[in-house]
C-alpha cells in the first residue's frame, strides 16, 4: 500500500516545523532544509513528469536543528570552545572537533523532536509497504541474521547543510551518511550523529577557509527510501566535462554496489562520455566508454552490528560495463533535463554533479542528488593557462590526469590519516585514496597522487577545486614513491598523469582570450589525440582542419585491421595472444576497430562541433602498418614505402579494401548514429582523378555517399598531379586540403627522411610557392573549398602571411601556434 505523503500549507507551516517531505520543498528552500534536501524536493515536484525518478523521503528541518541547541544551550559553550581554534594547527582542530561532537552527541534530542522523526519515518515505511519478505532473497545464516533483524523500510540517512551546494562553494562530504538504515531506534540515531557531524573536523576547517560562520549555517538530516544499487550498480555523474570544463559533453561514472565506493575513491569505475547537443535531437552519442577495474563492491551487511560492508567483485563481472548503453543514454538524457532546469531556475548556465543508482530489484535507474558543479563553473574563461615540460625524467608511476596542470615536489607518502599532521606544506600527497578527513592537509600540497579512485573520485573533485594537480587510479603510487623522494605530477601530456623522478623543468603560458577579431581566413587545428580534444576545444578556432586516424589506430586500437578480420587465421601465436586480450570483450573483432575508432574520432567531432571537422582517413605505410599488431602478415615489403602502397590506392585495392570498409563503418557512426555530420572525411595521397572516383565507389558501399546527409568528401593536395589536374579533382572532390610536406617533396624530388638531403626541405622555395599558388587559384575558380595542414604555417610566419594573401579559405594549424598565428593574420588584414 502506498499513501500520499501530508502536505504542508504554508510557509509560516514550513519554517515552523520540525520535519517536511521532499515534496514539499524546492529549490528556494536551502534555508529550511540544505542544498541536498531541496534539490531533492525541486527534482520530484518538477522533474517526475520529464521521466526523472527519484526516491522519495523526509528532511529534519534547520528550525529543528536550531530548536535542538537552542534548548539544550548548546550555542554558548560551542563558541566558548571555538575561542582559540586554529584550524592550521591539527592537533587543535581535532580537540576542538571531537569536543564539540562529543557535546551534541551526549545532549539528547527533545521529545518533540525525536517524535516528528518517528512519525515521518514510520508514515514512509507505509508508503513503501512491509520489507520482512526481503529475508526470502537470502538462505542459511544469512537468512537467520536478516530474520533477527528488524527490516522496515530501509532509509539513507544524509546530512545536508543550508550553506551547501552554492555555486561557488561546495559542502559536499563534510558532514556525514549512513546507508541502509532500519527501524526508528536506529534512524533517530543516524540523525544524532548528523547533527554532530556539523562539527566533523574537515566541516570545521572548510567553513573557516569559505569564510563562514559556524553559527550561520545550520543542519537538515534527509531520510531517503534506499535504491538496491548493492544488487546493481550506481555511480557520480557530471553534465560538464570535470577536466577541461567542455561544457557539450556529461561525463558518467559507474561501479557495482552502492555509490559511496565511487565517491571516496575507493574503486576505479568504469567511465563513459555523451555529447548532449545530439543526444536531445535523439541520436546515441556515446562518445567514450572506458573499462573500469572495479575490484570491490559495498552491499547490505546483514549482522554484526555493521550497515554495509565491501566485497570482492567476481573477475567476469570486473571485465563487464556496469551500464548498457541503453542505460548510458538515459543517464546522459537526465543529466540535460536537470542541467537545464536548474540552469533556467538560476537564469545562468549551471553544470550538475549528479549521483544515481540503479535498483537491483526493479532494474530502475533512480537520482539520489544532484548539487551545482562547482569548479570548472566557476573557472575564468578568458585566460588559457598551457603547461609544457621542459625536460624529461625516468616515470616512477602513471594514473588517471586531473586538470591540465604540473606540480612537483618532495613525496610525502601517508597511508593512515591518523598521520596527517607529518605532513608540511609544499609537499606531494602520495597515499591509497582520500576522503574529506584528509582534507585539511590537501589544500598545502603541491600535488595529489592516490593509488585508487576514478577522476569523479574525493581526490580528484578536491584538487580541482583547490587548483592543484592530481593524478589518481596509479595502483602501485605508494610503493614507487618514497618519502622525501624529489618528484614531478604531470596531468599536461593527456589523460594519462606522469610522476616523473626528480623535479623536472616546465613553463605556463598564459594567452588572455579576450576580443579576439574574427578574421576573414578561417584559422583551424591540427588534432590527433582524442583524449586532447576537449582541451584543445577552449583555444577559440573555426574548427579542425587535419584530424589524423593514425594516433587513433595506433595508440587506441593497436592492432592491424586485418589481422582482427582474420583473426582465427593468424600464425604468431603471440600476437594473436595480444589482440585477444585487448580484445577480450569482443566476440566479433573488427566491431572493436570500428568501436575505437569511431569514439576517438566523435570526441574530436564532438569538441568543435558544430564547427567542421576533417578527418583524414588512415595514411599509415606499408611498414607503419607492419608495424601495427598481426600487421606483418598482411604487409609488403616496399623499397620506398613512403611513394608506395599507402593512402587511396589501398582503399580500393582487393588486398585492402575490406580493412577500409571498417573505417568507413566508424565514418558512417559517427555522422548517422552519434549526429555529428560536421564531420568531413579526407582521402589521402590520391594519385589521379579515376582513383578518387573509386574511392568514393568504396564509400557509397558502405552508405557514404557524397552529397547525402550532408556528407562532404575532401582529398588531400600533396602530389604534384593533385594541383596539375585540380579542375579535374573539382570534379570528384568538395575541397583540398595542402600537405606542404608531401608537397614539398614531391616537388623538389627529395625524401623528407633522409638526412643526406634534408638542408633542401623548404615549403618556402619558390617551386612549392609556385604548386600552391595553382592549386588555390583553380580551387577559386572551380568554387571549391581550398585549405593546408601542413607544418609550414605552423613553422614559418611568413608562409602562412603568403597563404592569406593568396586568399585561401582556411589555416589548420598546431594548437601551440593558433593564436600567436591568428593574431598575425588578423593584422595582415587590417583587423589590429
Amino acid at each position: 500500500m502506498v499513501v500520499q505523503a501530508p502536505q504542508t500549507t504554508s510557509q509560516e507551516d514550513k519554517e515552523q516545523s520540525f520535519v517536511l517531505w521532499f515534496e514539499e520543498v524546492g529549490i528556494e528552500d536551502v534555508g529550511l532544509v540544505g542544498g541536498k534536501n531541496s534539490s531533492l524536493g525541486e527534482m520530484i515536484q518538477q522533474l517526475g513528469a520529464k521521466g526523472v525518478n527519484v526516491p522519495t523521503g523526509f528532511a529534519t528541518t534547520a528550525y529543528a536543528y536550531r530548536y535542538f541547541v537552542q534548548k539544550a544551550g548548546l550555542e554558548t559553550k560551542l563558541r566558548q570552545l571555538f575561542q582559540d581554534l586554529d584550524v592550521e594547527n591539527l592537533q587543535n582542530l581535532r580537540e576542538r572537533g571531537k569536543k564539540a561532537r562529543s557535546l551534541i552527541l551526549n545532549t539528547p534530542f527533545p521529545e518533540e523532536l525525536r517524535q516528528a522523526i518517528s512519525t515521518a519515518y514510520q508514515q514512509l515505511c507505509e508508503r513503501y509497504g512491509s520489507s520482512a519478505d526481503i529475508c526470502e532473497r537470502f538462505e542459511g545464516e544469512e537468512k537467520q541474521a536478516c530474520q533477527e533483524t528488524s527490516y522496515d523500510t530501509d532509509v539513507a540517512v544524509r546530512s545536508s547543510a543550508t550553506a551547501e551546494d552554492l555555486p561557488d562553494a561546495s559542502f559536499a562530504g563534510q558532514q556525514e551518511t549512513y546507508l541502509n538504515v532500519h527501524g526508528v531506534k536506529h534512524v533517530l540515531e543516524a540523525c544524532h550523529k548528523c547533527f554532530a557531524s556539523i562539527f566533523t573536523d574537515r566541516a570545521i576547517s572548510y567553513r573557516v577557509v569559505k569564510g563562514f560562520d559556524h553559527f550561520d549555517v545550520a543542519l537538515s538530516v534527509g531520510v531517503q527510501k534506499m535504491v538496491r544499487s548493492d544488487l546493481a550498480c550506481s555511480g557520480v555523474m557530471f553534465s560538464i566535462d570535470t577536466e577541461t570544463g567542455f561544457e557539450n559533453a556529461a561525463l558518467v561514472t559507474a561501479a557495482y554496489g552502492l555509490g559511496e565506493n565511487v565517491v571516496q575513491g575507493a574503486v576505479n569505475p568504469d567511465e563513459y562520455f555523451v555529447f548532449k547537443p545530439t543526444l536531445k535531437e535523439g541520436y546515441r552519442p556515446i562518445l567514450e566508454k572506458r573499462l573500469g577495474s572495479k575490484e570491490i563492491k559495498m552491499i547490505y551487511d546483514l549482522g554484526g552490528g555493521k550497515m554495509t560492508k565491501n566485497v570482492p567483485v567476481p573477475e567476469p563481472e570486473r571485465n563487464t560495463f556496469a551500464l548498457t548503453d541503453e542505460e548510458v543514454l538515459t543517464l546522459g538524457n537526465w543529466a540535460c533535463i536537470i542541467e537545464d532546469h536548474y540552469s533556467e531556475k538560476r537564469g545562468q548556465k549551471t553544470p550538475m554533479d549528479i549521483e544515481w543508482a540503479k535498483d537491483g530489484e526493479n532494474g530502475e535507474l533512480f537520482i539520489v542528488q544532484a548539487r551545482p558543479e562547482t569548479v570548472q563553473s566557476q573557472r575564468a574563461r578568458n585566460v588559457l593557462r598551457n603547461y609544457q615540460l621542459k625536460g624529461s625524467s625516468d616515470v616512477v608511476a602513471l594514473g588517471r590526469a586531473v586538470g591540465e596542470m604540473i606540480g612537483q615536489g618532495k613525496a610525502r607518502v601517508i597511508m593512515d590519516v591518523h598521520r596527517i599532521d607529518e605532513f608540511k606544506p609544499g609537499e606531494v600527497l602520495v597515499t591509497n585514496k582520500t576522503d574529506p578527513d584528509w582534507e585539511p592537509i590537501m589544500k598545502q600540497a603541491s600535488a595529489i597522487v592516490t593509488n585508487q579512485g576514478g577522476r569523479t573520485c574525493h581526490a580528484a573533485i578536491i584538487a580541482r577545486e583547490m587548483g592543484i594537480p592530481a593524478i589518481v587510479g596509479c595502483g602501485n603510487a605508494t610503493q614507487a614513491i618514497k618519502t622525501g623522494q624529489e618528484i614531478t605530477v604531470s596531468c599536461s601530456e593527456g589523460e594519462e598523469g606522469k610522476i616523473y623522478k626528480g623535479l623536472v623543468p616546465f613553463e605556463v603560458e598564459e594567452t588572455v582570450l579576450d576580443d579576439l577579431p574574427r578574421t576573414r581566413t578561417q584559422i583551424m587545428m591540427n588534432v590527433g589525440n582524442p583524449e586532447e580534444a576537449f582541451g584543445l576545444a577552449s583555444i577559440p578556432c573555426d574548427g579542425v582542419g587535419l584530424a589524423r586516424l593514425e594516433f587513433i589506430i595506433a595508440n587506441h586500437i593497436k592492432a592491424h585491421p586485418l589481422a582482427l578480420m582474420h583473426f582465427d587465421e593468424l600464425e604468431d601465436e603471440s600476437v594473436k595472444q595480444q589482440i585477444a586480450k585487448i580484445t577480450s570483450w569482443y566476440d566479433d573483432k573488427p566491431q572493436f576497430f570500428i568501436d575505437q575508432l569511431a569514439r576517438g574520432v566523435g570526441m574530436i567531432a564532438a569538441a568543435f562541433y558544430p564547427n567542421p571537422v576533417v578527418v583524414r582517413m588512415s595514411d599509415f605505410k606499408s611498414n607503419e602498418y607492419a608495424n601495427l599488431l598481426g600487421g606483418a602478415q598482411f604487409e609488403p615489403k616496399e623499397e620506398n614505402p613512403m611513394i608506395g602502397w599507402r593512402g587511396a590506392s589501398r582503399y580500393y585495392d582487393p588486398n585492402y579494401r575490406e580493412a577500409f570498409g571498417l573505417e568507413c563503418k566508424a565514418i558512417k557512426h559517427v555522422r548517422d548514429d552519434m549526429g555529428l555530420t560536421n564531420l568531413i572525411p579526407m582521402i589521402p595521397f590520391c594519385r589521379t582523378p579515376d582513383e578518387g572516383r573509386q574511392v568514393l565507389a568504396e564509400m557509397e558501399k558502405y552508405g557514404l555517399k557524397r552529397g547525402e546527409n550532408g556528407l562532404q568528401v575532401y582529398v588531400m593536395c600533396e602530389i604534384p598531379s593533385n594541383v596539375i589536374l585540380a579542375d579535374e579533382y573539382s570534379k570528384v572532390f568538395d575541397g583540398f586540403s595542402i600537405g606542404s610536406n608531401d608537397l614539398t617533396q614531391l616537388t623538389l624530388g627529395l625524401d623528407r627522411d633522409s638526412s643526406l638531403v634534408a638542408h633542401i626541405f623548404d615549403e618556402r622555395n619558390e617551386g612549392v610557392k609556385e604548386m600552391v599558388r595553382m592549386v588555390i587559384e583553380k580551387a577559386k575558380k572551380n568554387n571549391r573549398k581550398i585549405g593546408i595542414c601542413g607544418q609550414a604555417p605552423s613553422d614559418y610566419p611568413e608562409f602562412a602571411r603568403f597563404l592569406v594573401e593568396l586568399g585561401i579559405d582556411s589555416l589548420s594549424l598546431n594548437p601551440d601556434s593558433v593564436m600567436k598565428t591568428w593574431l598575425d593574420i588578423a593584422e595582415l588584414e587590417g583587423l589590429r
